[in-house]
């Protein structure tokens, strides 16, 4: 199937073109004195690849709508005038200069690059001259998504309001229009961000700084703006569902001022051919019958052609014909089929955040650019989470064959009391503008094949009447799967039961009416230098120090999520996550998406159950589970000086290891640490054979240090109850040589009891 892009008829080619030059040029020229060639992103943070390709005169030049696709469109994106103004201030008479739309104000890409606060309005102008419309035609205008409220006017009318921050919304602009003439198109937005507003991973509070698990906001319009002449009567939308137990397509057409008597006609297309057609009334639901159909799969995720007509308007369309279910496997228990047959589902987390863009990818090839990374990594599906994407992100998962678990982003703050409490009290006004959304979200993207799963919720994330609004959900889709909560707090509806786990994996118990899955698990974290949203304070849920240990430790995990699959039942594994994003640093990617961090060849592999068998370590010195080796420590503060190999410690105490005081069935305490800092030194001799592949055995509570031979070898932090084979510094690893080696750690006290356990390893080469 072909890409959707701008495409004109002949006969209205001149009328177009000459519209869409004079859209770019008053982009460019109204309003300020920035044109196309001064824009460039604000530096101060790291860029992908595709921010050099971003057209200042077309950004984003595609067709936005791929599955109600008209030949005459023109595409409103470009630089607008904008003024940030305070909340009850009045459309500005001077603007503060040119913002590149649709990038969001706090973006690098929109040449802008400021917050826009709770107490603000953030204000867009431009211009654009309007086709003449004849035999009673209407002009419409189209914003794909606005975060969050907004008020459209032309020539100083309104002409509508919207509220929700990630669904599509249109306005007749008609009888506001200069027909042929220029017109002066303004938004007005307000985004506070906080409160009861769908938000996902955005920035709670757009005043403080963003960090850990909050990302800097989107503000203002973020997907395509874009104009569209139609007749007079339009098909408005259309409802595909379908129907593989009965080899037929279902569907509905809502067409708008359809003269009485006129049918819709829609026909069904494989490679130019007809397939199957249908006729009948707008508003009823139509079936085309589709015999001998192939099916839509990830491996062979084939699209069908749909046009459809009704009155004076013709619309092109795609359809996948798949079937997603629960059912029982052989041994009863139950799974997940696609097309009627079991089917394990291998996927990432996927926030949908870009460096330079924030919501906004630069390119469609960079939104492609992560599906097709997301197959070649051997991944069948993707957990979009708390953010819905722009039409055309589903239309590249439907086009390269990707399933698509689809959360719903989470609203007012506030999590559930309990586990199986459903606590979360919400305002009139929060509910109801969660509900409207989760509605728009579900029937904007229903058509999309590859979307086999609805999440209502996150975790406890703003969590209420979790049963009533998983049963509305389903009744109102009832094609697809519908996960009420992903992770905790579980209401016992729904057809999942879904567990998370850092780093996991575990594997909740199937149940006789849900599948059992892992939403989220891994975060295995690894900064990049130079491809990091920031040089330090970058985390992941467990860290590794290369590629190399990164892919193993990676592969440890997917060789425990077979097991569950095969023990436990388990139907499906999440991975935290895609990318990196901000100081998260535990994506497979970087942030930048220039990097790939782990083997993918091995991955790919993985995913699809082949692993190789783990890495064997053996052991150079001993940790207290094997022995008892002695080393030098000391409570006290030493000089500056400890670390080195030439420190005399002979005043030192002498102790075994290991040293603390949190017993666990884990752990061996030979030394007893209560309180305070420790300090550990110990010479250890190294055969040549030693030096090929060797690594650190770790056990650590709470932060670590480790050096060798007076090189800082690694630094982890946090709690790590259990032994890890970890790689080390390279520059350490230079400093090992054959004969006595000096290996000296430094840890701090845990919050919940103390530990420290250290062992040289070298893997055992096959």
């Amino acid at each position: 199937m072909k890409d959707m892009t701008i495409n004109i008829t002949k006969s209205n080619r001149n009328k177009f073109t000459g519209l869409l030059l004079l859209v770019s040029i008053s982009c460019c020229l109204v309003g300020g004195n920035t044109h196309a060639a001064d824009w460039k992103p604000v530096p101060g943070h790291i860029l992908t690849k595709w921010a050099s390709q971003v057209d200042p005169k077309h950004p984003l030049p595609e067709y936005p709508r791929p599955q109600l696709v008209r030949k005459d469109w023109v595409n409103l994106n470009g630089l607008w005038d904008y003024s940030i103004q305070p909340l009850e201030s009045s459309a500005p008479e001077k603007y503060d200069g040119q913002i590149l739309v649709p990038y969001p104000i706090e973006s690098a890409l929109s040449g802008v690059k400021k917050p826009l606060t709770a107490k603000e309005r953030l204000w867009y102008h431009r211009k654009f001259k309007a086709p003449k419309l004849a035999g009673g035609k209407r002009l419409l205008l189209h914003f794909g998504a606005v975060d969050w409220e907004a008020k459209v006017s032309v020539n100083g009318k309104g002409v509508g309001e919207h509220r929700g921050g990630y669904d599509p919304f249109t306005f007749d602009i008609t009888d506001a229009i200069k027909v042929g003439a220029e017109n002066e198109l303004v938004v007005a937005v307000f985004d506070p961000t906080g409160g009861f507003q769908p938000k996902g991973k955005q920035n709670f509070n757009k005043i403080a700084k963003p960090g850990g698990i909050a990302y800097t906001p989107t503000s203002g319009i973020w997907q395509t703006v874009w104009l569209e002449e139609v007749s007079s009567s339009y098909i408005q939308t259309l409802n595909i569902v379908p129907d593989v137990d009965h080899g037929v397509l279902r569907l509905t057409v809502i067409a708008a001022n359809l003269k009485p008597g006129a049918t819709v006609k829609a026909v069904a297309l494989s490679g130019g051919k007809a397939v199957g057609k249908t006729s009948g009334n707008a508003g009823v639901e139509l079936t085309i019958p589709i015999q001998d159909a192939r099916l839509w799969t990830p491996d062979d995720p084939f699209l069908y052609t749909l046009t459809v007509e009704a009155g004076d308007d013709k619309v092109s369309s795609y359809f996948g014909m798949r079937k997603i279910a629960l059912g029982k496997d052989e041994k009863g228990i139950t799974r997940i089929f696609l097309n009627g047959k079991s089917i394990f589902m291998a996927g990432p987390l996927d926030q949908g955040f870009w460096p330079d863009g924030i919501h906004t990818a630069p390119t469609d090839d960079a939104l492609r650019f992560d599906i097709a990374e997301m197959k070649k990594l051997g991944f069948n599906m993707v957990r979009k989470h708390i953010k819905v994407e722009p039409d055309r992100w589903y239309y590249w998962c439907d086009k390269l064959g990707l399933l698509v678990w689809q959360d719903m982003p989470n609203g007012d703050g506030g999590t559930a009391v309990g586990k199986d409490q459903d606590g979360v009290v919400r305002t009139p006004e929060g509910a109801h503008a969660f509900e409207t959304e989760l509605k728009a979200m579900i029937e904007t993207h229903r058509n999309h094949p590859s979307i086999i799963m609805w999440i209502v919720f996150n975790e406890g994330w703003g969590q209420y009447d979790t049963p009533r609004l998983t049963k509305w959900v389903k009744n109102f889709d009832q094609t697809r799967l519908v996960n009420s909560t992903s992770g905790w707090h579980d209401q016992h509806v729904g057809d999942i039961v879904d567990a998370h786990s850092y780093p996991g994996p575990v594997s909740p118990e199937p149940e006789t009416a849900r599948a059992a899955v892992l939403g989220e698990f891994g975060g295995l974290g690894l900064g990049v230098p130079g491809h990091a949203w920031v040089e330090s304070n970058t985390w992941g849920y467990r860290s590794a120090m290369t590629s190399r240990e990164l892919t193993r430790k990676y592969l440890d995990l997917w060789r425990r999520v077979w097991q569950l699959k095969n023990e436990s039942g388990l139907c499906a594994a999440v991975y935290t996550q895609l990318t990196d994003v901000e100081t998260e640093c535990n994506g497979l990617l970087t942030y930048d998406r220039k990097i790939e961090k782990v083997n993918v060849a091995q991955l790919a592999s993985a995913h699809r159950g082949i692993i190789p068998a783990p890495a064997t370590f053996v052991p150079i010195m001993t940790t207290a589970k094997k022995g008892s080796a002695m080393w030098r420590y000391t409570f006290s503060q030493p000089t500056d000086d400890w670390l080195k190999s030439a420190f005399d410690d002979a005043k030192w105490e002498q102790g075994a290891c290991g040293f603390g005081s949190n017993i666990s069935t884990n752990r061996i305490v030979r030394t007893t640490w209560k309180t305070g800092d420790i300090w550990l030194r110990r010479k250890v001799v190294l055969a040549k054979a030693d030096l090929k592949t060797i690594a650190l055995k770790v056990s650590h509570d709470e932060d670590v240090e480790i050096y060798l031979n007076g090189v800082l070898a690694r630094k982890s932090g946090g709690r790590n109850p259990d032994y890890e084979e970890v790689d080390m510094r390279p520059e350490a690893e230079a400093t090992l040589k054959v004969g006595q080696n000096v290996i000296a750690v430094h840890c701090r006290p845990g919050k919940s009891g103390n530990f420290v356990d250290i062992d040289l390893i070298s893997e055992q080469q096959e």
